[in-house]
């Protein structure tokens, strides 16, 4: 039997699910349980409990047969508990480490307490930590057990269900379980410290309270708040039941009234339209359980009143006050922004207009690109207008490809009218979303190195980027486009908003899967390589630890040397530095007598990794979109340690490369000359790369956004068995030795 149950229950938390159980099973302390419960959860978090419960005998999986809420989810967990103390944790909050330790000594220097009650600390999304304010109450009732009415303060503390272990056969004995519905720690915690006769105080932080930007249950506007009425009434029918606690009714009630209009002083929990009804069944509640002889505390007399009254005491608060300094002052621009806002508003969505966007408004290009192209076949009643930055951008666009410049009267036309919006880069912050338009946001690749608010705790990473801003503008993606489940993870961790993450693939790599074998050797005799050749694609990325992003990791001409005779080497590099100084420090002058090819000015990226016979890369997102080919890959990592410490990455790329990894120069050539880039090693390391990273990617993906999102079909089915791989674009020494 072990000494810990620890209940996670599991509900559309798949972003934070790896934290929350390696803060568990890591602990230095071991002997637990954990009985994760997957409150049929929509996304990827059944999936990765079975992945822990294969690993780690420790930890045993319910799937729930329907969605029931989190109260009924831990009662099914508690079903299950085999230890001598349950610990109830929230699949997004993590423990800190040694917590598991702490309360174990804590319990036994206590002699095994009904309850034990510890501290925690509120985890903010942009960094910050906040200790409990009450924190002092912990140590001050940290001398030995006692009881509720011997230490009545200890109730002042946070009433949730997670900052205490019970010991489970009192729980049993007295018949606790939790309710449905929202608040249910309330008629949990009230009555199980009402009712423990030995109380234990641990002044320690064990559980790290993540505060969720978007996506928490009690931060959802919703009627479901006016669920605390009920919860309040069980608690009040608990004690009702129990003469012995009559005494405590004054000041439950009390915390009702309290609670209630805190509830209703946020901004985000009721809808507007509700509030008065939540005031008034507040006020009758407030009236119907008001112990007889009671005082009204002067802040509660409120709901002696009307809503009206309410109203008007919010209004001349202090708050209210300087809410409408700060209006006066808002700035013209800003006002004018809105003033235009509230006018494109009377005019209705054109449900046939699409805006498109890529990399800044650099043109027609990737993932937007192929979304428009599968637009323009399946729904050619649809209009697509591409936003540019300029006339320069335009040249070279086919006669027939609509479009306007950024910020021009025809931009401002097509936004505020448009229903669809498809960009793999946010759009202005200026740009004011409507309800019923589609923001569909493509990303620009597989993540490898952070992004959005993880960025926040890297602070020479984030150069240039306001990660606030970043994320109040992705507070208007509908959905994200995803190519496996690495990435969905990813994003909605770094990306914590409100949106669907759609299991699409990439559309722009569509033509990597279902391209004929022509268009790669068509694109290596644009790029002048000699028939025959094999094609060395070296793609690397650029640098945060370094200013202009710049680091010359490798001589180039001296590669191509190395390479030997039959060999190209083409070189392409990374968007962000292809009009910096690289190409001045020798890539041009080396392009420019036949040493090397130079394919950064391509348009497409996909046409040059369909032209290489293999990859050399460093931490390119491009070494993802390439595994589709299934052709071999070179990870150069001569500098990975500072890469990763820089940035940050969330994957060692070292420990599960797609390839063979050099570290210098020197293994770089050897890997080539020895043949070694290629062998059964390499093919087996590729593999698995690919079934992990191109899990949805399968030739169709820009089909599948048309029609679900645009035409409101359902989602195209995948083919079984492994994906199509692409014909080889040629290469005379991928068959036969060097």
């Amino acid at each position: 039997m072990p000494r810990f149950s620890v209940v996670v229950p599991v509900h559309k938390v798949q972003g934070y699910l790896h934290a929350c159980l390696d803060s568990v099973l890591g602990q230095s302390y071991r002997d637990l349980e954990v009985i994760a419960v997957d409150d049929r959860s929509p996304d990827g978090c059944g999936a990765i409990l079975d992945a822990y419960a294969a690993r780690d005998e420790r930890v045993r999986v319910v799937h729930l047969p329907r969605n029931v809420g989190l109260g009924p989810a831990r009662n099914a967990g508690m079903e299950q508990a085999t230890g001598d103390y349950l610990f109830f944790l929230d699949g997004d909050d993590t423990l800190t480490p040694g917590a598991l330790r702490a309360v174990a000594d804590r319990l036994d220097e206590t002699g095994a307490p009904d309850v034990l009650i510890f501290d925690y600390a509120r985890t903010h999304w942009w960094g910050g930590t906040r200790r409990n304010v009450l924190a002092h109450l912990l140590a001050q009732a940290s001398g030995g057990v006692f009881t509720a009415a011997e230490r009545p303060e200890i109730l002042d503390l946070l009433m949730v269900v997670w900052n205490k272990v019970y010991r489970r056969d009192f729980v049993a004995r007295e018949g606790f379980v939790f309710p449905p519905g929202y608040y249910e720690d309330t008629p949990w915690t009230f009555p199980v410290l009402l009712s423990a006769g030995r109380i234990a105080a641990l002044d320690r932080i064990c559980v790290y309270y993540r505060q969720r930007r978007r996506g928490s249950i009690l931060s959802t506007t919703s009627r479901r708040h006016f669920d605390v009425h009920e919860q309040y009434a069980r608690v009040f029918r608990f004690v009702d039941a129990r003469p012995a606690l009559a005494h405590w009714r004054p000041f439950l009630h009390a915390k009702m009234g309290e609670h209630c209009l805190d509830i209703l002083s946020k901004p985000d929990r009721l809808p507007p339209s509700d509030k008065g009804e939540f005031f008034r069944r507040t006020a009758e509640m407030f009236r119907a359980h008001r112990p007889e002889g009671t005082p009204v505390p002067p802040e509660l007399r409120v709901l002696e009143g009307s809503y009206a009254g309410y109203v008007l005491r919010r209004q001349t608060g202090r708050a209210g006050r300087e809410l409408g300094r700060r209006a006066r002052r808002a700035g013209t621009a800003t006002a004018a922004r809105y003033t235009r806002a509230r006018s494109a508003f009377r005019r209705p969505l054109d449900p046939d207009l699409a805006v498109y966007s890529a990399f800044s408004h650099r043109g027609v290009l990737g993932d937007p690109a192929a979304v428009h192209r599968a637009a323009r076949e399946l729904a050619p009643h649809i209009r697509g207008v591409w936003v540019l930055a300029d006339e320069e951008r335009a040249a070279g666009l086919p006669p027939d490809t609509e479009y306007v410049l950024l910020d021009s009267p025809g931009y401002r036309r097509v936004t505020e009218r448009a229903t669809y919006f498809v960009n793999n880069v946010n759009w202005s912050g200026a740009l004011v979303k409507r309800p019923g338009s589609v923001h569909v946001h493509t990303h620009r690749g597989t993540p490898l190195k952070y992004q959005g608010a993880d960025l926040l705790d890297r602070p020479g990473a984030r150069l240039g980027f306001d990660v606030p801003q970043m994320l109040r503008r992705a507070d208007r993606w509908d959905y994200s486009l995803v190519a496996n489940r690495h990435s969905e993870l990813v994003w909605e961790r770094a990306f914590p908003c409100h949106f669907a993450s759609l299991r699409s693939g990439s559309p722009r790599n569509d033509v990597l899967v279902a391209a004929p074998a022509d268009r790669g050797r068509a694109v290596r005799e644009r790029l002048g390589v000699p028939d025959g050749d094999t094609v060395v694609l070296y793609a690397p990325t650029r640098r945060d630890y370094r200013r202009d992003g710049l680091v010359e990791r490798l001589d180039l001409a001296r590669f191509a040397a190395e390479l030997g005779e039959g060999r190209t080497l083409v070189v392409r590099l990374h968007p962000s530095l292809a009009a910096g100084p690289a190409r001045g420090l020798g890539l041009s002058e080396l392009h420019r007598r036949g040493v090397l090819v130079d394919a950064t000015d391509e348009p497409e990226v996909q046409d040059v990794l369909l032209a290489a016979d293999v990859l050399v890369t460093d931490y390119s997102s491009v070494m993802f979109d390439y595994a589709l080919l299934d052709r071999p890959i070179v990870v150069y990592a001569d500098d990975w340690d500072a890469y990763r410490a820089s940035r940050g990455a969330y994957l060692d790329i070292t420990a599960e490369a797609p390839g063979h990894v050099a570290r210098s120069p020197w293994e770089l050539a050897w890997l080539f000359d020895s043949g070694t880039w290629r062998d059964e090693e390499a093919a087996r390391l590729r593999s698995a790369f690919r079934k992990r990273f191109c899990e949805f990617d399968d030739g169709r993906a820009a089909e599948r956004v048309v029609r679900t999102l645009m035409l409101g079909e359902p989602m195209p089915e995948r083919p079984a068995g492994p994906a199509r791989v692409p014909a080889q674009a040629a290469g005379r020494d991928l068959l036969t030795p060097s």
